[in-house]
């Protein structure tokens, strides 16, 4: 079989996390990946409960592999964009992506953190972080458990990202490659 069959698995699980100032580092990063790489890419972004988010429209026209929003219990399969729902938690169990509502609480909800957590459990050296421009620190716990599970970390250069305060956190922590 070979890389793209979609009867395997992701070769790699490719988390990534956005917030302010994402969509225009999204839009590059997926219109510049190969759409044969056999891995599989799961953004979660920072999203308004009341915005009606076109996020897989407008990536859909950045790339030639499958856009979708995530359904509760989908495999994540190779050569494919996940796109968190709004309103929504995401963790992955056995390369299945697992869905939870968003509880608005007191507490500080940190969806990447969330998501990242869960994917370095479940693929260890197979999972990939990538922080990209957001304001805060979301993503910096997760990219941590991700490193101390064997797998890379990738941030945005501070320079391109509109908000830079993901990235600085991220690169702060010591845990990029």
């Amino acid at each position: 079989m070979n890389k793209t069959d979609k009867s395997t698995k992701p070769i790699l699980y490719v988390g990534i996390g956005a917030s302010a100032g994402g969509l225009e580092a999204l839009e590059d990063l997926i219109a510049n990946m190969p759409i044969d790489t056999g891995m599989a890419f799961i953004i979660v972004q920072h999203l308004s409960p009341d915005y009606k988010s076109m996020m897989v429209e407008l990536l859909s026209q950045k790339t030639k592999m499958k856009v979708m929003k995530i359904e509760n219990g989908m495999d994540a399969l190779p050569d494919t964009v996940y796109l968190i729902p709004p309103k929504k938690n995401l963790t992955i169990f056995h390369s299945k992506l697992l869905l939870t509502d968003h509880v608005r609480d007191s507490r500080l909800n940190l969806p990447i953190d969330i998501f990242f957590q869960s994917l370095a459990l479940d693929q260890t050296d197979k999972a990939v972080g990538i922080i990209l421009s957001g304001t805060g620190s979301d993503g910096t716990l997760g990219i941590k458990a991700i490193k101390e599970q064997g797998g890379l970390v990738i941030v945005q250069e501070l320079a391109s990202s509109k908000f830079d305060g993901m990235p600085k956190n991220a690169i702060a922590s010591g845990f990029v490659d």
